[in-house]
């Protein structure tokens, strides 16, 4: 995370340095990524990089932390037009569509967010994920809590396992749809825009059908005169 120095530095020149870093791994990720350029197209010294960050691997972290802090802003905004003590699932549904439109028209958030998933060296992958799992699952997890206190959840529905899988399903819609190759069932990457509404709606069907509460049928009880009703 930053040093002192950068938190003493004028708006404007964190602003350039953090615009210049984006940019740089949004296009080229961690190991290609270049702190010459990042410094040059924001107007400092590649040694005062250092003054702002204990190294590259530093600022790829702080970068990561500042994107997901945006989309995570976005969504809880979402969530709250979208009225989350609804039916669970219903709720599901309209949150993930939100969350493709999102990276439809946030394409550097996008490619930040491909370079955090698709980052080759280990220790920089290591550290990005843990920053971006623990913005997810601060939205989600209360969520998936509150529906099943809701009885949205059977009651004895692996709630980690669904946090799982929704850590798994999430950076798959905000991506397949742009980069070839990474949905070979759904069709994700046909660019038609009513696809990725289709996969949303596949996605949680299956959530649904392994979480949701089994109806029970109603049972016929008799009355006093022998007659039963339901």
């Amino acid at each position: 995370m930053p040093t002192v120095t950068w938190a003493r530095l004028d708006g404007e020149r964190r602003r350039a340095v953090l615009g210049a870093a984006e940019e740089e791994f949004a296009a080229h990720g961690f190991s290609g990524g270049s702190l010459n350029v990042v410094a040059k197209r924001a107007g400092v010294a590649k040694g005062s990089l250092f003054q702002y960050f204990a190294d590259k691997r530093d600022l790829y972290a702080y970068v990561t932390d500042q994107a997901s802090q945006r989309v995570r802003a976005y969504m809880e905004a979402q969530i709250h037009a979208l009225d989350s003590s609804r039916p669970f699932f219903d709720f599901l549904t309209d949150l993930l569509d939100a969350w493709v439109a999102y990276f439809a028209d946030n394409p550097r958030q996008r490619a930040l967010h491909a370079a955090a998933s698709f980052e080759v060296d280990t220790d920089a992958r290591v550290s990005v994920r843990a920053v971006v799992h623990r913005h997810y699952l601060d939205v989600l997890r209360p969520l998936v809590r509150d529906a099943q206190a809701r009885g949205d959840l059977r009651g004895d529905a692996d709630v980690d396992m669904l946090l799982s899988l929704l850590l798994m399903i999430l950076p798959h819609l905000a991506l397949a749809p742009y980069v070839r190759g990474l949905d070979p069932l759904l069709g994700l990457d046909e660019l038609s825009p009513e696809q990725p509404a289709l996969a949303v709606r596949r996605f949680v069907a299956v959530l649904a059908a392994a979480f949701a509460p089994v109806p029970q049928p109603h049972t016929a009880v008799p009355n006093a005169g022998g007659h039963s009703h339901v």
